[in-house]
């Protein structure tokens, strides 16, 4: 008797099955979300066909870009950069040790674990906006309250990434060291450091990038940088300065992430 089983191409990729009852109802629950969503966020493509002529107004308004202040503007531009970069920095060697806290297994406290992995949600669930604001009330207007804010930003971020990478990493050596008696701090630091070292660099330039892209955004609130230029130009409808300053961050960006894409493929070799 032939067989009635339908042969098997090789290569062929199986079909998608048929969902189950349960998985339909979940498939509709998740349609019925995504239709809520957009309803309460306001989405209309009418309103955006609408927005073109202005954005197009906008745009003719601010060519060409003028350049009288460039000066200024560069040097409002260097502090987004010095504020990105020191953030990064500070906030990058602060994350280390709460990184070890709350890698799982680690240290052996699951109290101690569980409260530094809570800390560093909360350092990431809090937007670098609030952490300026905040800071602009404790120290005043300035380049200072938004470079702490990029810290408090930047312990979140790299925490996060750094506590997986040492989770990631082979214990064998430090286990085989703390069974000779070393103590467990140094075999964390001179076996998983030194193993996670690359995973640790490219986090952070990887954050460098995100707190260039940030602290343009802290300057609105008067945290110091080019953001306040911009807010500034914005509000006396300065467009062509403020076009001036959109090429400039746009620039400072680029350079950032290609110099960033440079160094991870020195430390990655290759």
């Amino acid at each position: 008797m032939a067989s009635t089983t339908e042969p098997v191409i090789a290569g062929m990729p199986r079909r998608i099955e048929r969902p189950s009852a349960l998985g339909f109802i979940g498939y509709a629950v998740a349609l019925a979300v995504l239709v809520w969503a957009f309803g309460g966020s306001g989405w209309s493509m009418t309103e955006l066909v609408r927005g073109i002529p202005s954005l197009g107004d906008f745009l003719l308004r601010a060519w060409p870009p003028r350049i009288e202040r460039l000066d200024s503007l560069f040097r409002a531009l260097v502090e987004t950069f010095q504020m990105a970069l020191v953030g990064t920095l500070v906030g990058a060697v602060l994350s280390l040790p709460l990184a070890i806290a709350a890698a799982r297994g680690l240290i052996g406290s699951r109290v101690l674990a569980a409260a530094a992995r809570g800390l560093v949600a909360f350092f990431r669930t809090v937007p670098d906006l609030i952490w300026a604001l905040l800071f602009v009330i404790a120290v005043g207007l300035g380049p200072f309250a938004g470079t702490l804010a990029i810290v408090v930003d930047t312990i979140g971020f790299c925490a996060r990434f750094f506590a997986e990478a040492l989770e990631d990493v082979d214990r064998g050596p430090m286990e085989a060291l703390s069974a000779q008696g070393v103590r467990r701090s140094d075999s964390i630091f001179c076996t998983l450091m030194p193993a996670a070292m690359p995973a640790f660099i490219t986090t952070a330039m990887f954050a460098v990038e995100k707190s260039t892209r940030s602290s343009v955004i802290l300057g609105l609130v008067g945290a110091g940088g080019i953001g306040l230029e911009l807010k500034v130009a914005m509000d006396l409808f300065d467009y062509p300065t403020a076009a001036t300053i959109l090429l400039m961050i746009f620039a400072l960006v680029v350079a950032v992430e290609q110099a960033g894409a440079w160094a991870r493929r020195r430390v990655l070799g290759g």
